[in-house]
């Protein structure tokens, strides 16, 4: 685990964006001040019968509020832009010399789309933190991605657009040392998950994937896994391989899902927040602030060690 308290160098980074954060937040607040007062004043004018001179008085005050924030809004983003390649930079650094995060930088959409993992395609699709590094001999990276598809629904008033996640969370991509001559992949067996299986396996072949039966009875019940080529997934699927996928489920807040295609093994994990974001309204200064970001770092870097990457049962061809 990373030792924050004890990591000078990032202690000495925190203070100084903290002067900035102070700076921002203040002028933040006196934005959504002129904004809040704005509309108090419009909303007063308009309940006692003076609708124009408070719609004059609130509208400047409104675009007033808005001025302040754009005009901050440049600075804003250096001290997130800072906070994400010094502070977690530097974290990551403490953990390992090879670990590199770049906050412009993700996951290609083609790329997310490749590992089969997902069944919808896309309609909107933003990535951001890639962190890329090595474990002993293991190439890996991950990074945020928020995909989701769109119906349009019919309703009295026109058509409705309407958006649902396909994925939230963090993709994690590591090299597995083995070009891989077919496509396996495990997902959680939810009721969705266990209806397709049941299609897949009796009416049609989803995908030109067979579903695969395994011999760990409590990995059959928890997840299901799909290959084109059963003997290429029994070799990855070894019994130790997953009990280490059954760990790694374990120590998740929730079910994985993984896919093992063109050398590369990819893992996705669902996520409810966005991490590696600068606070603008909390201290940096206080001790439990990158604990959460910390943890998720930690979690990532040791899934090579997890699921024994570094053993090198195969080679490349």
């Amino acid at each position: 685990m990373i030792n924050v308290a004890g990591n000078v160098a990032l202690q000495n980074v925190l203070a100084t964006l903290e002067v900035e954060r102070k700076k921002i937040s203040s002028t933040q607040k006196k934005g959504y001040l002129f904004i809040a007062i704005g509309i108090i004043v419009a909303l007063s004018g308009f309940a006692l019968g003076l609708p124009v001179p408070a719609a004059i008085a609130g509208l400047a005050s409104l675009i007033y509020g808005g001025i302040i924030l754009y005009k901050i809004s440049d600075a804003l983003k250096a001290y997130k832009d800072a906070f994400k390649v010094n502070v977690i930079g530097s974290a990551l650094k403490s953990l390992d010399s090879s670990l590199l995060i770049e906050p412009d930088k993700g996951i290609p959409e083609y790329e997310f789309e490749q590992t089969q993992i997902f069944s919808q395609t896309p309609d909107r699709y933003k990535t951001e933190d890639l962190v890329s590094g090595n474990a002993g001999k293991t190439t890996f990276y991950f990074a945020e991605v928020h995909a989701a598809y769109k119906t349009e629904v019919q309703t009295k008033n026109g058509t409705r657009t309407e958006w649902h996640d396909i994925f939230r969370g963090i993709l994690f991509c590591a090299d597995f040392n083995k070009n891989f001559v077919g496509v396996t992949i495990v997902k959680p067996k939810d009721l969705l998950g266990t209806m397709g299986a049941w299609f897949s396996k009796n009416l049609f072949s989803f995908n030109d994937k067979d579903i695969i039966s395994l011999e760990n009875t409590e990995f059959s019940k928890t997840s299901i896994t799909q290959a084109t080529d059963q003997v290429e997934a029994r070799y990855i699927l070894t019994p130790a391989m997953m009990e280490r996928i059954l760990n790694l489920n374990r120590n998740s807040k929730s079910s994985v899902s993984l896919s093992f295609i063109n050398s590369k093994m990819y893992i996705a994990f669902p996520l409810s927040r966005n991490y590696f974001e600068a606070p603008v309204f909390k201290t940096l200064l206080n001790p439990e602030l990158l604990n959460e970001d910390i943890t998720v770092i930690n979690f990532m870097y040791e899934i090579v060690n997890e699921l024994d990457l570094n053993t090198r049962i195969w080679g490349k061809n």
